[in-house]
């Protein structure tokens, strides 16, 4: 287990955007590590939020967990990365998935084979990071001497979000860390996490995306919540219950290798300041090695 895990808050996709600055503020009260936003269609851009929620904030990392990459040309997402990296230098951790890929239909976007975009973007995208020269011609991804004019400062870190065996060994190639799929249980995340840092440097972080609920019928808003996405639940998915039963199913997903834990409440959580509140105060010090 890693001497410290990581411990972030999900921005739920349910909450308009003007909630983001409120909740990146209760995250960082609460001494959270990190507090993520994402791009789920057709709601909140992760790019304008994470800007929102660094602006608000001193301390706490922002994440973007993650923007699909068929939506945006590479040169375009470089250009965003670059600019919040140096408004906020090391504060900032951007990632990239394929996208859901519905949605990525319903936006007439849809790659034929999202891997291979995924892998091509990924590896111009850190190249261009990096202040490099980059002319590429693949399948998707066309560049001609593109170099960006305000490169980070310092190389950042470049998550990837991934699921299946083939874009697990990508992520551990191509990114400084993983993201793995929400719903799964600590055995398959154990699969999943030996998958990526099979082919990952060292120091390639690992991230689990962890459904959370407390209080009474915890249980049951968790498998609800897992069912809006379409998965099933079950005790060996999410996290329900009292601060050490939380936390035990962190530990668990720690010695399983993940290095942090994005934490996303339940859509109908009454209040998210006071949930961010118990993660610190309350999960947070069961978790101390």
């Amino acid at each position: 287990m890693t001497d410290h895990l990581r411990l972030g808050l999900v921005f739920p996709p349910s909450m308009p955007p003007e909630s983001i600055r409120a909740a990146a503020l209760a995250a960082e009260t609460a001494g959270l590590d990190d507090f993520w936003v994402s791009e789920d269609c057709f709601k909140e851009s992760a790019v304008a939020g994470a800007v929102a929620a660094l602006a608000a904030t001193e301390r706490v990392r922002v994440g973007i967990a993650l923007l699909p990459v068929p939506l945006r040309s590479v040169a375009q997402a470089a250009m965003e990365l670059a600019t919040i990296d140096r408004l906020f230098p090391g504060r900032f951790v951007g990632g990239i998935g394929h996208g859901v890929q519905l949605w990525m239909e319903q936006a007439g976007v849809r790659a034929e084979a999202p891997l291979t975009l995924l892998r091509e973007y990924a590896t111009a995208l850190r190249r261009l990071l990096d202040g490099e020269e980059v002319t590429v011609s693949g399948r998707y991804v066309r560049l001609e001497e593109v170099t960006l004019a305000y490169p980070p400062l310092q190389s950042p870190p470049l998550l990837i979000g991934a699921a299946g065996p083939r874009s697990l060994t990508a992520a551990g190639e191509l990114g400084t860390g993983t993201v793995l799929a929400l719903g799964l249980d600590v055995a398959t995340v154990k699969e999943s996490t030996a998958a990526t840092l099979a082919k990952a440097g060292s120091g390639h972080e690992v991230y689990a995306s962890l459904i959370v609920a407390t209080g009474p019928d915890a249980r049951a808003r968790v498998d609800a919540e897992l069912g809006n996405y379409g998965m099933p639940g079950g005790p060996d998915v999410g996290a329900a219950g009292d601060a050490r039963a939380i936390a035990d199913r962190m530990l668990d997903l720690a010695s399983a290798g993940v290095t942090g834990i994005s934490v996303q409440p339940c859509s109908d959580e009454p209040d998210l300041d006071a949930f961010a509140h118990f993660l610190g105060s309350e999960v947070r010090p069961l978790l101390a090695p």
